[in-house]
C-alpha cells in the first residue's frame, strides 16, 4: 500500500475544489437556442416600429388646439344668436324717393318775415302702403315755423304724393337758411330720402300778408 505525503494530500484537496468550482460555473451558464434567438430579434423589431408611430402620429388623429377652436367661435355669429350684425342696416318696407320742388327751390331768396309754403314732390317707392299716422317732420335746420305733416290717408305703393309745410322765413336772420324733413312710420323710424328746404334772406323786411294761415295738406297726385 502507497502512503502520499502530507503535502501530496493537500494539493490534491485544492485541485479537487477548483474543478468542483468550475463545474458549477460552467453548469450555472444558460444555453441559449436558435429559436429563442428568432424570437428575441421579431420583439425587438416590433418595437422598434411602435415606436416610430408613436413619434409620427398621423394628421387625422391631432386635435385642433383649443385656441384655434375659441377664434373660429369668436369669428362667427355666436350660437343661439338671431340678432344682426352690429351696423348692419334694418330692411323696411317703407321706402320714399324725392321726385322734384313744386315750390320754393333751393337757394330762393326771401325777406326777413316773408310768409311761403315748401311743397315737394315725392313717391312711395316701397313695397307697402304709408298707413295714417305716419308724420313728416324737421329731423335738422331751422324750422321756420314750419310744423310735423300727419298723414292721414294712406298712400298706396307707385304712388306720387305732395307734401305742403307753410313756413315764415326769419326775421333775426340773414344769409342762407336751411331745414332738412324726413317721413317716419308709426315706430317712429325714419325711412327715405331726406327732404331740404334752402333759401336766402336778404336785408330789406318784406311785407307780411295778414291773413296767412298755417296749414299741413298732403295731396296725392297721379303715379308718374
Amino acid at each position: 500500500m502507497h502512503k502520499f505525503p502530507p503535502v501530496m494530500i493537500v494539493l490534491l484537496l485544492i485541485s479537487a475544489l477548483v474543478s468542483a468550482c468550475g463545474s458549477s460555473e460552467a453548469d450555472a451558464t444558460p444555453t441559449i437556442s436558435v429559436e429563442q434567438i428568432q424570437t428575441q430579434a421579431v420583439q425587438t423589431f416590433a418595437s422598434g416600429l411602435t415606436a416610430t408611430a408613436l413619434a409620427n402620429p398621423t394628421a387625422t388623429s391631432t386635435p385642433m388646439p383649443t385656441a384655434t377652436r375659441f377664434a373660429t367661435l369668436a369669428l362667427g355669429t355666436p350660437f343661439g344668436s338671431t340678432a344682426p350684425p352690429a351696423g348692419a342696416a334694418i330692411t323696411s318696407c317703407n321706402k320714399l324717393v324725392y321726385v322734384r320742388d313744386v315750390s320754393i327751390p333751393d337757394n330762393t331768396p326771401m325777406t326777413p318775415g316773408q310768409i311761403f309754403t315748401k311743397t315737394w314732390e315725392v313717391q312711395n317707392n316701397g313695397s307697402c302702403p304709408w298707413a295714417p299716422g305716419f308724420k313728416f317732420a324737421l329731423v335738422g335746420g331751422d324750422a321756420m315755423g314750419g310744423q310735423t305733416v300727419v298723414i292721414s290717408q294712406a298712400v298706396a305703393t307707385g304712388s306720387a304724393t305732395q307734401l305742403s309745410v307753410p313756413m315764415t322765413a326769419p326775421t333775426d336772420k340773414t344769409g342762407v337758411i336751411s331745414a332738412t324733413w324726413r317721413m317716419s312710420d308709426a315706430a317712429g323710424l325714419y325711412f327715405g330720402d331726406a327732404l331740404t328746404v334752402v333759401i336766402v334772406i336778404g336785408g330789406a323786411t318784406g311785407t307780411t300778408p295778414a291773413a296767412a294761415t298755417a296749414t299741413f295738406t298732403l295731396t296725392p297726385t297721379s303715379t308718374p
